[in-house]
C-alpha cells in the first residue's frame, strides 16, 4: 500500500470512530506507524487530508452500493442488500462526524450534498419507479417526493440533537426508520416479499 493511501485509510478509520476534530495529525501518524512529517509531505494540512479522505470514502460507498443486487434482480432484494450494507458501514460510525463535517468542513459537506443529489436521489427514484412497475410499491406514490423524504430521513439519523448518540443506537435507528418508510409504500405482495427476505438484514 502506498503511503498516501495508508494515511487516508488510517484517517478514515479514526475519523469514523472518534470524530474529525478530536483526531490529530499526531494520532494519525501514530496509528499509521509513520512520522507526522511524512503526512505533511502528502497533505498540505488537515483540511486537505479530511477533504481527500471524505471524497474517497464517498467514491468507495458508491462503488460498493453498485455491487449489491441490481433492481433488475428485484426491488426488494435490492433494498434489502442496500440496507444490509448501510448497517455494516455504520456499525462503528460516530454520528457526530456528519455534524462536524457540516459545521467545520464546508467543502466536504458540499461533496456530500452533490453525492446525494447526483447519486442517492436518482437511485431512490429509480428504485421506487421500478417497484411500482413490479407491483411491490403502491402505484399512486410520487417517486420524487418520496425520494426527498427518504433522504431527509437518513440525514436526520445523524442529528445529535434529535437522536443523541448516548440514547440511540445508529443501526437500530436505521432499521426502524427504514421499515417505517418501506411499510408506507409496500403493497400486500410487497410486504410478503419483504418479510420473506427480511432475515438477511436481521
Amino acid at each position: 500500500m502506498e503511503t498516501k493511501e495508508k494515511i487516508i485509510e488510517t484517517a478514515e478509520d479514526l475519523f469514523m470512530k472518534f470524530g474529525v476534530r478530536s483526531v490529530t495529525m499526531d494520532d494519525i501518524a501514530r496509528q499509521a506507524g509513520i512520522s507526522k512529517k511524512t503526512i505533511y509531505q502528502e497533505f498540505a494540512d488537515k483540511n486537505q487530508l479530511v477533504f481527500e479522505t471524505f471524497s474517497q470514502a464517498l467514491e468507495k460507498d458508491k462503488c460498493r452500493l453498485e455491487e449489491y443486487p441490481g433492481i433488475d434482480q428485484g426491488v426488494i432484494s435490492h433494498m434489502v442488500g442496500m440496507s444490509a450494507y448501510i448497517r455494516k458501514r455504520f456499525a462503528d460510525f460516530n454520528p457526530l462526524v456528519m455534524n462536524e463535517i457540516q459545521r467545520y468542513f464546508p467543502q466536504c459537506w458540499q461533496l456530500f450534498e452533490d453525492f446525494k443529489q447526483e447519486f442517492v436521489f436518482k437511485e431512490i427514484v429509480e428504485v421506487l419507479d421500478k417497484g411500482k412497475e413490479e407491483g411491490v410499491f403502491r402505484a399512486e406514490i410520487n417517486s420524487e417526493i418520496l425520494a426527498y423524504l427518504r433522504m431527509e430521513q437518513m440525514d436526520s439519523l445523524f442529528d445529535p440533537i434529535k437522536f443523541p448518540p448516548s440514547k440511540f443506537n445508529l443501526i437500530e435507528l436505521h432499521l426502524e426508520v427504514f421499515e417505517h418508510f418501506l411499510y408506507g409504500i409496500l403493497t400486500e405482495s410487497g410486504k410478503q416479499a419483504y418479510l420473506n427476505q427480511k432475515h438477511t438484514i436481521a
